[in-house]
């Protein structure tokens, strides 16, 4: 993409504020229609017989575009078809895109693909949602997190949500049950080598790893640390741990480790702290979501990490 054409069309955006769900699905609907159709582009052709709204724009046909690029999750259930303005942004993006046109800069698949950037980075922007649902146990309720990570993942290569979400979980677990200052947090993206540590949490003599995926490296970690007289625990999800156990025993380091599950690691303390009473239960997740926040604002540069509570 030329660097004129990213600037003018990020111009745009700035401009018209095309930033929430609504404005980019009409946005992206739009551009697919333009790029379908040819430009120059007559307004008065994306507009319904009623004057009213733009023409076949709505959920389906805006998921549909998603999907093209490997999108699945629902920009906006109305599709941007009740987006306040929708008309109005048609207009001004049609004139913009026939100006490009003038300007042999319509380059229709490269403009969709911008469009799906900032889609991508709508979605990367939004916090985890946490579903307290009383008629689901607290370790389900941790494991929907993990998925939310784990998905927005695959959406987005390259960027390990689902491990950084899981160490500051561990995190603030620990700081929850432990004397304030005890526990020391760093960036996910910071590593032992790095920093010097021979753990993602150290307390006494005991160094919590945590990890979604055990490996060799992880057990050469666990053997450095029994050597120096410490006690390695390994944290790790569910479906990883049959993977951390066979690794543990083939470096023997079986029954010289625990390998702990990481949902049920978190739930277990939950009710433990909540008293195993449903009347406190809530606060006390809330208390957990609380620390967790606190820990990627103070050390996570990606605001979307933070969770909501639902």
């Amino acid at each position: 993409m030329s660097f004129e054409l990213q600037n003018r069309l990020a111009k745009f955006q700035a401009e018209n504020k095309i930033t929430s769900k609504g404005k980019l699905a009409a946005i992206l609907y739009m551009t697919r229609q333009a790029r379908n159709m040819g430009l120059p582009l007559d307004p008065s052709d994306l507009v319904t017989d009623s004057k009213g709204q733009v023409q076949g724009l709505g959920k389906a046909a805006v998921q549909a575009i998603l999907a093209d690029y490997g999108i699945f999750r629902t920009l906006a259930e109305e599709g941007g078809r009740t987006s306040r303005g929708s008309l109005g942004n048609m207009q001004k993006y049609v004139h913009f895109l026939n100006c490009l046109h003038n300007d042999n800069l319509d380059d229709m698949e490269m403009i969709e693909n911008w469009w799906i950037e900032r889609v991508r980075d709508f979605f990367t922007a939004q916090p985890f949602i946490l579903r307290y649902d009383t008629a689901k146990s607290l370790r389900a309720i941790v494991r929907d997190l993990l998925a939310q990570a784990y998905k927005r993942q695959k959406e987005n290569p390259g960027t390990m949500y689902a491990g950084a979400v899981l160490q500051h979980l561990v995190g603030a677990k620990l700081s929850l049950v432990l004397p304030e200052g005890t526990i020391e947090h760093h960036g996910f993206s910071v590593s032992d080598e790095m920093s010097g540590r021979s753990g993602d949490f150290i307390i006494d003599e005991v160094v919590f790893h945590v990890t979604t995926a055990p490996s060799e490296s992880l057990m050469e970690k666990c053997k450095r640390n029994l050597e120096s007289g410490a006690r390695p625990i390994i944290v790790t999800i569910h479906s990883s741990m049959p993977g951390a156990e066979s690794l543990a025993g083939i470096h023997e380091l079986e029954g010289r480790i625990d390998i702990l599950e990481a949902e049920q690691f978190i739930a277990t303390n939950l009710y433990e702290i909540s008293c195993f009473q449903t009347s406190k239960r809530r606060v006390t997740v809330e208390k957990l979501i609380e620390f967790y926040n606190h820990i990627v604002t103070d050390v996570e540069t990606d605001p979307s990490l933070k969770v909501q509570m639902g």
